[in-house]
């Protein structure tokens, strides 16, 4: 029976393996499906969100009926295509026959085209021609009026540069760049072949310049006349004309020799005016005339001189608006103008134009007005000049006209003509000052015979020094270049001091002994104490020192042979003063000199002794005529210690011969003491003389 057990048993252990692995296939299959499958994979996850958006439940029937669903899906989709392309395909045979209906329309007008077209050819042809014509002629039209704007001058800018009627204003200066400015171009057209048409202009233009120049010249003119003289301000037009004047150098400086004519003329006037009081129309009230008000040649001079200046300085600054701040450009213009000039092409090779100096160019002008003035300046100070008779009044004037000459130099150059005219009027006074004090040298010629009896300095050398110390005085606070003032007043010193000091000197030559050298002594300490206070004389100061120092050994000499002689001991002192306390055989030679012998010396001690209660006074008294009472005392002092050392000297010697002869002869034998004939000591006869 058990072998009835069917085949499908799940108990059946009869069962086939091959038939159980059959039945287990699919199943593993789908295991193995599934469980290979990538959850991963793109499209399977979007399968998974498909089925999860569509809400499909895991069932059997879903399962079973999912595939059909899904076919179903798909073959609507494909029939809706299907459609909208059977659409698509009705529309494009809607447009294809749009298409030719429009190809049959555009073929039509084509051929209507063509036929318009070839009528109107021959009319486009010569319509294209005229348009080319017309731009030609436009750009003919265009070229023509730029050139005649160029090169060309309009009939208004023609007047306002040519006729004389037309105002010189804004117009007449853009006038007149544009005419340059034509001229400088056309060397552009002189470039081509055909040269005709720029000669042309540059001829035409070259004759309105000239007209416009001319014009600017007499207009520049004229207002020079109606400028106010008195305080002239160059305003902004006369600047601007005369920058504009400058390139034609020979207009320019006739307008500048017209300006300082016309300038000189009311200086000269003013300055009239300014000495007399009268003007050309009668007396200026108001006015406080020079010559009346000065009541001295100085006062005289020293007022005119101070209008001059103060003339050309006012006048320098009413020119400085012209010449310093357009001093460029006018210096521009006349290089250009000398440039151009047919005379400066042809120059020889390697000449430096000169350039124009603003600066120098104002100097010059003002010095040319200031010409006038000064003519009549030299007149009268030349008149002041010859007729001053007083020497320190010639030299207050000298230094005077160098005082503003150094200003005027300052003011305006070295090389001005008022300048020069200062130095001559200098040079001129400083002549009549040397006349002057050589007149007076020659006056005084007799007084120089005559040796004052006090041995004091001579009126005239007295005189002379106060007139010299006045000069220096005004030498010290006068204004001068010099780097050497010293020297620059020594030709001073040379007139007036010099000959004066000489001629004290040649008086002291006549005297004798002691007076001479006191008397020159007095007259070079008078000398010395005028020059003393002043820097500028120091070298003759120092000089007048050493002649000092060397009349004062003189007198020291003088006064020491007064002490030997009076003292009674010259011919001692000159017989020892041989002899050296030092040498065994001087001291020997001592006791047979005649000036020590008993008897000479014995009358030697006495007249000493005589001599010594007033010696001192005695020597004083004779230099009692030397004004420097210290400088007496100290030539005294200074003698009277020569003789004491050579009195010491005499006492030592007379000592070592005493203390020979008490060798030489011995305690017991008696011999004649040279110190007992001549007892005075040489501290005694410092005491006495001192």
């Amino acid at each position: 029976m058990a072998s009835t057990s069917g085949p499908l048993s799940p108990t059946g252990g009869s069962a086939s393996p091959t038939l159980a692995s059959k039945a287990a296939s699919p199943l593993s299959s789908k295991v193995v499906t599934v469980l290979s499958s990538s959850y991963t994979d793109t499209e399977f996850r979007e399968a998974l969100a498909l089925l999860d958006e569509r809400g499909i439940s895991n069932t059997a029937e879903t399962r079973r009926r999912l595939r059909l669903d899904l076919q179903k899906e798909v073959i609507d989709s494909n029939g809706e295509i299907i459609d909208d392309f059977a659409k698509v395909a009705e529309q494009l045979r809607r447009i294809g026959a749009t298409i030719g209906r429009l190809n049959e329309t555009f073929r039509e007008m084509k051929t209507q085209i063509d036929a318009a077209h070839a009528s109107t050819s021959s009319t486009l042809s010569e319509a294209s021609q005229l348009m080319a014509q017309r731009q030609q002629i436009e750009k003919k039209q265009a070229l023509l009026k730029a050139f005649n704007a160029h090169f060309v001058l309009t009939e208004d800018e023609v007047a306002a540069l040519t006729l004389a009627s037309e105002p010189v204003d804004d117009l007449f200066f853009a006038a007149l760049a544009k005419a340059k400015r034509i001229s400088k171009d056309c060397d552009i057209l002189l470039g081509f072949e055909n040269q005709t048409l720029g000669l042309d202009i540059m001829d035409q233009t070259s004759k309105q310049l000239n007209l416009g120049f001319q014009k600017l010249y007499k207009w520049v003119q004229k207002e020079f006349k109606s400028l106010n003289l008195e305080n002239p301000q160059i305003g902004s037009s006369i600047r601007r004309a005369l920058r504009v004047l400058a390139e034609r150098p020979t207009l320019f400086e006739n307008c500048l020799d017209f300006f300082s004519e016309a300038r000189e003329t009311v200086l000269s006037n003013s300055f009239y005016t300014a000495l007399t009081g009268r003007t050309s129309t009668g007396v200026d009230a108001s006015a406080k005339p020079i010559e009346l008000a000065a009541h001295d040649p100085l006062r005289y001079v020293g007022d005119m001189l101070a209008w001059m200046h103060s003339a050309t300085v006012g006048e320098r600054e009413a020119l400085e608006g012209l010449f310093i701040s357009e001093g460029g450009e006018i210096a521009k213009g006349i290089q250009a103008g000398r440039d151009n000039e047919i005379w400066r092409l042809v120059a020889e090779e390697g000449e430096e134009p000169d350039e124009f100096d603003a600066v120098k160019t104002l100097n010059e002008l003002v010095d040319r007005d200031m010409s006038g003035a000064a003519r009549m300046l030299r007149q009268r100070v030349e008149q002041v000049i010859q007729t001053n008779e007083e020497t320190i009044m010639a030299y207050k004037l000298a230094n005077l006209l160098g005082f503003y000459k150094s200003m005027f130099s300052k003011l305006l150059s070295p090389q001005s003509s008022l300048v020069g005219l200062l130095g001559g009027l200098e040079s001129e006074a400083m002549r009549q000052f040397r006349s002057l004090a050589r007149d007076h040298v020659a006056t005084i010629q007799g007084d120089l015979q005559q040796t004052p009896s006090d041995l004091r300095p001579p009126e005239f050398l007295t005189e002379a020094l106060e007139q010299l110390t006045a000069i220096m005085k005004t030498y010290e606070t006068a204004f001068t270049d010099s780097t050497d003032r010293e020297e620059d007043f020594s030709p001073v010193l040379a007139e007036a001091f010099e000959p004066f000091i000489s001629g004290a000197e040649n008086m002291a030559k006549t005297l004798r002994g002691a007076s001479s050298s006191i008397f020159l002594i007095n007259c070079l300490l008078t000398a010395r104490s005028s020059l003393g206070p002043f820097e500028f004389t120091q070298r003759r100061a120092a000089k007048l020192d050493a002649q000092i120092d060397a009349e004062r050994r003189r007198l020291i000499e003088t006064q020491y042979q007064f002490f030997r002689t009076s003292s009674g001991l010259d011919a001692m002192i000159t017989s020892l003063g041989a002899l050296s306390e030092n040498s065994r055989e001087d001291v020997e030679k001592v006791a047979s000199l005649d000036a020590v012998q008993p008897p000479a010396l014995a009358q030697a001690s006495q007249v000493l002794d005589n001599f010594l209660p007033s010696a001192l006074m005695d020597a004083v008294e004779k230099l009692q005529h030397l004004l420097d009472a210290r400088l007496a005392r100290e030539i005294t002092e200074e003698a009277a210690e020569r003789f004491c050392v050579d009195f010491e000297h005499v006492e030592e010697m007379l000592m070592l011969a005493d203390e020979l002869a008490e060798q030489t002869h011995g305690e017991d034998e008696e011999f004649q003491s040279l110190r007992a004939l001549f007892p005075r000591t040489s501290g005694e006869i410092r005491v006495l003389l001192s």
